[in-house]
Formats: C-alpha cells, sequence, structure tokens
C-alpha cells in the first residue's frame, strides 16, 4: 500500500515509517522538522517539508502521494506543557488535524491509522484499562485526542473515511537503526539513561506519595516496535474501531529507574519532587480487543528488553541525531 505519513521524522513516526517499508509498503513522510529529525526519516522514504497548518500544501502533497491509507504522527504531545498552553494543543491537534481530514476529503483517501493516546481517558475507574472507559481527560493533550477521535466519527458517517484509532500507553524503546530524540527529553526511560551516559546528575521522579506499591506512578510500557506492528496489522481492518495498545504490564517509576540500573549496570541517583499537574496515578492497558480481532501479541513484552532496546540506542548514538 501506499502510506502517507505526518511527523514521520519524530521518534514514533520514524520507526513505524522504518517497519512500513520494512513490510513492502511505499511510504511518503510529512514532517516540518520543527521536532523531528531529518535523519531520522528512513532513506527508502519520500520526504516533503511540510506543515499541517498549511491547508494548501497538506492539500497538494496528498494528492501527489495518491495514498491509500494515512497514519498522522504528528502532534503536540506533552501533557505538563498542556497544562500551561493548552491554545498549542488544540491548534496543532485538532485545528491542523482538521486540515488533514479536509484534504483526505478533497483527495478521496478514505482510510486512517489514527495516534490517540491512552491519556483521554484520564483517571481511569479500573484498570487494566479496557475501550469501553469513560471518555475524561484530565489534559488539554487527552483533550485534544478525544476531540480528533470525535471528528473521526463524523468524517467516517459523513465522509465514509475509515479510522482505526490507536490509544497508546507509553511507547519506549528503539529499533537498530531510530531511537528517541526530543529536545527537551520529558520520557522517563531516555532521561534516566541520559544519567547513565553522563549527561545528567540525576533522574527526577515526579511524586511519590500515589496509591501505588511504592509511591510512584505505574505506567505500561510498549516497546516500539510491537506498536508499530499494530499499525501494520491496523491496515487490514476493514471497520472504524478503536483499539488500546499497551503490553498488560504496569511499572512504577521506581521499578523503572531500577531496571534501567541492571540493563547499565550503573547506579543511576534519582530524586524525588512533588506531583506534575494532571498525572494519572495509573494506567495500564488491556489490549485483548486488538488481539483477539487483528491478532496483535507483543514480541517483546519485558521491560528489561525495552530498556536494553533503548540503551544500545542511545549508546551508539550519544547526541542523538545530528540533524
Amino acid at each position: 500500500m501506499r502510506i502517507f505519513v505526518t511527523g514521520g521524522a519524530g521518534y514514533i513516526g520514524s520507526i513505524c515509517v522504518e517497519e512500513l517499508l520494512n513490510a513492502g509498503h511505499e511510504v511518503t513522510v510529512f514532517d516540518n522538522l520543527s521536532k523531528g529529525h531529518r535523519d531520522a526519516v528512513d532513506p527508502r522514504a519520500k520526504f516533503v517539508n511540510g506543515d499541517l497548518a498549511d491547508a494548501e500544501g497538506t492539500r497538494q502533497a496528498l494528492r501527489a502521494a495518491a495514498p491509500d491509507a494515512v497514519m498522522p504522527f504528528a502532534a503536540s504531545s506533552l501533557v505538563p506543557e498542556s497544562m500551561v498552553y493548552p491554545s498549542k494543543y488544540f491548534q496543532n491537534n485538532v485545528a491542523n488535524g482538521i486540515n488533514l481530514l479536509d484534504a483526505m476529503v478533497d483527495c478521496g483517501v478514505k482510510r486512517i491509522v489514527f495516534s490517540s493516546s491512552c491519556a483521554l481517558f484520564g483517571a481511569p475507574d479500573r484498570v487494566p484499562m479496557t475501550e469501553e472507559l469513560p471518555v475524561k481527560p484530565l489534559s488539554p493533550y487527552g483533550q485534544s485526542k478525544a476531540m480528533f477521535e470525535q471528528m473521526l466519527r463524523w468524517y467516517d458517517q459523513i465522509h465514509g473515511i475509515q479510522y482505526v484509532n490507536l490509544r497508546y500507553f507509553n511507547a519506549a524503546g528503539a529499533s537498530q537503526r531510530f531511537g528517541e530524540d526530543h529536545r527537551p527529553e520529558t520520557h522517563l526511560i531516555p532521561n534516566v539513561l541520559a544519567v547513565a551516559l553522563g549527561k545528567k546528575d540525576q533522574v527526577e521522579i515526579y511524586g511519590t506519595d500515589y496509591m501505588t506499591p511504592d509511591g510512584t506512578c505505574v505506567r505500561d510500557y510498549i516497546h516500539i516496535l510491537d506498536l508499530a506492528s499494530a499499525h501494520i496489522l491496523a491496515l487490514q481492518s476493514r471497520q472504524s474501531v478503536s483499539y488500546n495498545l499497551g503490553s498488560g504490564d504496569g511499572y512504577t517509576v521506581k521499578q523503572v529507574v531500577e531496571a534501567c540500573r541492571r540493563v547499565t549496570g550503573l547506579p543511576i541517583p534519582a530524586i524525588e519532587r512533588p506531583r506534575r499537574p494532571g498525572d494519572p496515578p495509573k494506567l495500564v492497558a488491556s489490549s485483548k480487543k486488538i488481539a483477539s480481532e487483528l491478532g496483535w501479541k507483543p514480541k517483546f513484552p519485558k521491560l528489561t528488553d525495552i530498556v536494553a532496546s533503548a540503551w544500545a540506542w542511545h549508546r551508539a548514538h550519544p547526541d542523538g541525531y545530528r540533524e
């Protein structure tokens, strides 16, 4: 298939592009490089430097690519930042998303696999979290994802655009070629590994008074290659549907730090900080639905395997991408 990938120079997008190409698909990457890296774009893909805020430029790029499906990864994705600058999140994730959807309508593209988030559930009523849980986000970021999912439902009903919403939990790890290089970096595992690399003095743990086994937040970590495989399987779906995507296991922040110590063999000092606004205490996925309907099964469910892949990439690229 021909796939049009927005945000394909970012962490998740770049590795999904790599795996799409490995599976034999043709890929056009559409990215403004404001957060992504040109070196993170697989050279087998066609690259277009463009911005979803430019409605006409988006339409022209989509028409030229003539894709069978769209995979949008271009979005602002930091919960704490969204609590300070909500307009940025509604502009980038909702308004710019409308430009993409309207371009799909104009160009006759009828399939989309959406990079959604468990953040739209807020603090869940129960875990593991199923797709039937009520949507009640605690942040503008989560709200923006919920709003785009709602828009997809209407674009399906009115324009016949079939969607698959993949609600990620915590993507982590790396492929052999591509890894995680955010600037600034806010994700836990690369920040812990930055201490092991000597780039930071200590890792900061935000919140130690949650009702969890050791007082720190519990999260479900999914290997980036397993996440990519779910996107490829989603192209086979013949219905509009939403899937939660995680490993099904939860780890506290302190457990993640300890796993990084075991993998690296280094002490990795940590310091405790107050809670951050918008952080739910526990998020763990049930991925039974996508497993039963699409046959998805994680190949790398162990936290130590996820950390080991990230550690290998960061050691090989201690300063991240060159450009």
